[in-house]
């Protein structure tokens, strides 16, 4: 894979764009999620929103002629419109700092850190890092860097290289079995219109999937609450994950987990052992 720059006026003058949204951390929305992942008891009003549930605040909820064809909006605004029709978030770096209550009002700062192109396998690339700061009455909560790729668009179904093969060496183990009412709720709680998520035709046809992919944040959210839960006397501090291999509906697949020393290891482990999401957190006491 080749790095070059992108000498595009408007991709330079993005680095360094800023943005602003509040949100309130709104109690129903929480009890949805808590319901949607089979929960109980959901976080209480006051209480700290679990790590990985912020994804569903600060979303734009766009008018629906200003969606472009894959049911997200369409490029441009913050976000530098770089010419490339399909879009994924490959993955990112979260730092938790303080609780953010449920029921409180936040504010998202968000930041453009850098736009690179690169050629590789399957065409043109173009990344888009995103930083964002998120706060409530004046105390930083999280920190989070997202990393957001654009590619060309894909002509027939595609044959992906196989999925390097999960660790076989697990110490913590959970399935989950995505259904179309997990994408569609987890799809309308995030504000996420996505045509990958909930229409199988254009997911085939168009996008060259073999079925319904399951989002790549949800992944990310349930790898943060099996890290929570086999630490339960321990805070989650960090948490980095990539996207590997995508995860399709009706395939069973599992989260899974280890410790290495002050670092826990976790990944998503596809239907056929392959790697579809791996991660890295740390905790403080």
């Amino acid at each position: 894979m080749t790095d070059t720059t992108l000498a595009g006026e408007d991709h330079a003058s993005a680095i360094g764009r800023t943005e602003q949204r509040t949100a309130r951390i709104a109690p129903e929305a929480v009890e949805a999620l808590a319901a949607t992942l089979d929960l109980s008891p959901e976080p209480s009003l006051g209480g700290a929103l679990p790590p990985g549930w912020h994804w569903m605040f600060f979303n734009p909820f766009v008018r629906r002629s200003e969606l472009g064809v894959d049911g997200h909006p369409k490029r441009g605004g913050f976000l530098p419109d770089v010419g490339l029709p399909r879009r994924m978030w490959a993955g990112g770096r979260l730092t938790y700092h303080a609780p953010l209550p449920v029921g409180a009002d936040a504010v998202r700062e968000s930041t453009i850190l850098d736009v690179s192109e690169k050629n590789g396998r399957s065409g043109r690339l173009v990344f888009v890092t995103v930083a964002h700061r998120i706060s409530h009455a004046g105390v930083l909560c999280m920190e989070e860097q997202q990393d957001i790729v654009y590619r060309e668009a894909q002509s027939g179904p595609s044959t992906p290289p196989p999925a390097k093969p999960a660790p076989d060496d697990a110490a913590w183990s959970e399935p989950v079995d995505p259904d179309t009412v997990l994408l569609f709720r987890y799809s309308a709680l995030t504000a996420n219109g996505h045509r990958i998520h909930y229409d199988r035709p254009y997911a085939i046809e168009e996008e060259g999937y073999p079925g319904l992919v399951v989002h790549g944040p949800l992944t990310a959210t349930l790898l943060q609450g099996l890290a929570v839960r086999s630490q339960p006397l321990r805070t989650l501090a960090t948490f980095a994950f990539r996207g590997m291999s995508p995860l399709f509906c009706g395939a069973r697949f599992h989260i899974e987990a280890r410790l290495d020393g002050e670092v826990m290891a976790l990944w998503a482990r596809g239907p056929q052992g392959g790697l579809a999401m791996q991660a890295d957190a740390t905790f403080r006491d």
